[in-house]
């Protein structure tokens, strides 16, 4: 059995998420019959819930051809997708707008109601992020949405959209070791409404894992989106030196527990206050037993303090949640793709 956590009253989720940013391109071909046959393995093993958007390419499509080919692990399913709107259209967000994204997730992932829709907002000049919020609050009041959430939201944002009487079940933010951003106000405001937190970043795109202990710092090109968004994050949290003396703590916490450097990562993240749940991106099952071995674990006070020494040193990321990437000029925001929801893009 997998942890579950209650999001809202009557909606339970898997505490550890399949994540699938990582089947939408940039990480490798895709092999769809493959992809599906995994998804099956995840259920099965007990992580029931999936996340995904509607500008993840393909995704959802995948989710949903994985409810008709496995119709009985489909009914067991929770999927969290998003709705996000290209950065081109934010001054022409209007409810048809909305309501046709929201209808072609309906259309993709084979269902009549959407289990969780996290919204983003690229750009906080442009007015409008509260008003598409309510848009999609009539959508669930019109029973095409079960709850509602936020993603990559920061803390003044959360509670003006809050503040507008918008019943918010969940916010999605980078939350992991090396960024603890979530801890300047985000966390305090989501346990004062019963917001969960549901974390992405948990391993670092695959940085905090044995393959890149005592290896030297890699240069650009690098390999993937993930490894190019999550190096940009280990020079904010303190340079490549800081993040080796870091794996090393990791990897001593795992060997007292016989696990490893992404398990204690992983249940760093989970154990966090508010934190209802880390998302896993995973291409294939390769690392699924690993992954599971996060249920069992518990870290104690000697842990905790070995990890607070390392993370005493960190200098950042710096700001609230996003609001780094939100710099189209600067480094993070440089690397991001901005109107995927646009076929021509």
């Amino acid at each position: 059995m997998v942890e579950r956590y209650e999001l809202a009253p009557g909606y339970s989720m898997s505490r550890l998420l399949k994540g699938g940013w990582h089947l939408a391109g940039g990480h490798g071909d895709v092999d769809r019959k493959q992809a599906i046959d995994d998804m099956a393995a995840f259920v099965e093993a007990g992580i029931t819930s999936f996340d995904c958007a509607d500008h993840y390419t393909g995704v959802e499509e995948l989710i949903g051809d994985f409810r008709a080919a496995y119709p009985q692990l489909g009914r067991r399913i929770e999927i969290h997708t998003k709705f996000v709107p290209d950065y081109d259209r934010l001054t022409s967000c209007d409810r048809t707008y909305v309501e046709s994204i929201i209808d072609r997730s309906l259309t993709r992932l084979r269902t009549d109601c959407l289990d969780l829709v996290q919204f983003h907002w690229w750009n906080y000049a442009v007015p409008g992020y509260v008003e598409a919020m309510g848009v999609l609050d009539d959508l669930r009041r019109a029973g095409k949405i079960r709850l509602l959430g936020l993603t990559n939201f920061n803390t003044a944002t959360t509670a003006e959209i809050v503040a507008a009487g918008v019943p918010v079940a969940a916010t999605q933010v980078q939350y992991s070791v090396l960024d603890s951003r979530p801890e300047r106000g985000l966390v305090e405001l989501c346990r004062a409404h019963g917001i969960g937190l549901l974390c992405y970043g948990a391993l670092a795109g695959g940085f905090l894992s044995e393959a890149w202990l005592d290896k030297p710092e890699p240069q650009e090109p690098l390999a993937n989106r993930s490894l190019t968004k999550y190096k940009l994050i280990i020079e904010d949290f303190g340079g490549w030196a800081l993040f080796q003396q870091l794996l090393v703590t990791l990897q001593q916490i795992g060997q007292r527990h016989g696990t490893g450097i992404g398990q204690v990562a992983t249940r760093y993240v989970l154990d966090r206050p508010g934190v209802a749940g880390a998302i896993i991106g995973a291409t294939s099952t390769k690392h699924l037993a690993a992954n599971l071995r996060v249920d069992t674990l518990r870290l104690d006070t000697v842990d905790r303090t070995a990890l607070d020494a390392v993370l005493a040193q960190r200098q950042g990321p710096p700001g609230d949640c996003y609001d780094i990437e939100r710099d189209k000029t600067g480094r993070h925001g440089r690397i991001m793709r901005y109107n995927l929801n646009d076929g021509r893009h």
